[in-house]
């Protein structure tokens, strides 16, 4: 008896309050005036079909419902969690993550960085504007006034990698006079009238090497290598030009990827090299990176882009465009700090009727106590209250 008793697991040892009953409901542990339930009803309501259709129609279904993963990411960055596999773990172990899941298996991190990177790109914009479109509709914006700023991101890619518009040019340049004075040499040796454009320069090059690949198979000329070899001048003629050709392609594929920029990074193409804030030891040095527009109305950001020009004056314009086409109304009036301020952005605002508020370059200068009361200062801000009286409020004028 003394035996069995030995053997024998009491499953009740810990008490009766510790003992689980299936299925565990989780409704109860979620409190009802958490984030987590209004996050999940005004996401609920929105158009999901742009983000479905990124997913085939072949196959198995996704592990986890596209809604529910949005959910489930959107709630992790308001926590300030961004690595899918910490995404992950809070899926398998956060109550609230849990409840989101409402029975689902949690998504391994694979499967949420593909979501992220793959899937929710298409939809990512459609669905913030949908949101800012609740928040008009719930009166949450006041739609007088739009505030401006911009921030640039670093892109995660080598800092060494630029290539520069101007280099490009210069080296394609030096190439082109050489390639001129070979073709010179071939007309005469060959008795052709070969010429290469600056317009038509690849398919010149190409046409040149075709005539030289036919030659060589015409003559039957032996390609020799190494040292102590003499090559013949078929040979020296079609190595020189399939050089030309390839380095030729190298700068048409660089003058293609600057899509106006001078200059890009090689292993982030879409990036620009622009000066960012100087670190904790003031260094401040071009990095690879990305400049980031918000336009923000009652504390609620209302517009975002991105852009590839490290300058903020050349995105004012096309950045009020672009809100104002996805937004479907037009501020009155528009905030922005000194690094906005352009004639351009002026007489855009003027035309469109937007008054600006926009701080003048200047404003520094006007306060230095060194130029108070002298006819340098009385100058400057009378041009300054001409210009502005010109440019800012001309239905005054």
């Amino acid at each position: 008896m003394t035996s069995k008793l030995k053997y024998h697991k009491n499953y009740t040892e810990f008490g009766e309050p510790y003992q689980l009953v299936l299925p565990l409901s989780l409704e109860s542990l979620v409190p009802e005036d958490e984030s987590v339930r209004l996050l999940s009803h005004e996401l609920e309501e929105l158009d999901y079909s742009l983000l479905y259709r990124a997913y085939s129609a072949k196959g198995r279904n996704p592990a986890v419902d596209p809604k529910t993963m949005f959910k489930i990411l959107t709630y992790a960055y308001s926590q300030n969690i961004y690595s899918s596999r910490k995404i992950e773990t809070a899926c398998r172990r956060d109550v609230n993550f849990m409840w989101l899941l409402a029975g689902q298996k949690a998504p391994d991190h694979s499967t949420i960085a593909r979501f992220r990177t793959g899937f929710l790109a298409d939809a990512c914009e459609s669905l913030f504007y949908q949101m800012v479109k609740r928040l008009e509709q719930a009166d949450e914006l006041s739609k007088e006034t739009v505030f401006i700023d911009g921030t640039k991101l670093e892109a995660c890619a080598n800092k060494y990698t630029f290539v520069w518009k101007k280099s490009v040019g210069k080296w394609e340049e030096k190439m082109f006079r050489k390639i001129q004075d070979a073709v010179q040499l071939l007309n005469h040796e060959y008795i052709q009238d070969f010429s290469v454009g600056e317009e038509t320069r690849t398919q010149d090059i190409q046409k040149v090497s075709r005539f030289l690949e036919e030659k060589c198979r015409t003559d039957g000329a032996v390609f020799v290598h190494g040292r102590g070899k003499r090559k013949s001048r078929n040979q020296r003629y079609l190595e020189l030009f399939r050089r030309f050709l390839e380095r030729q392609t190298i700068y048409d594929w660089h003058t293609a990827s600057f899509q106006g920029r001078n200059n890009y990074c090689k292993t982030d193409p879409d990036a620009t090299f622009m000066h960012m804030k100087d670190d904790h030891m003031r260094n401040a040095q071009l990095k690879p990176g990305y400049n980031v527009q918000i336009g923000v109305d009652s504390e609620y950001i209302v517009a975002v882009d991105i852009f590839q020009d490290g300058n903020d004056v050349w995105t004012l314009v096309p950045f009020l465009k672009s809100m104002e086409e996805k937004l479907g109304f037009r501020y009155p009036s528009v905030t922005a700090d000194s690094g906005y301020e352009s004639e351009e952005g002026y007489s855009f605002l003027r035309e469109n009727k937007q008054k600006p508020y926009i701080k003048p370059q200047t404003y520094e200068k006007w306060k230095n106590a060194a130029l108070k009361g002298t006819s340098a200062n009385v100058k400057t801000w009378h041009t300054m209250k001409k210009r502005m009286f010109i440019l800012v409020m001309p239905e005054e004028a």
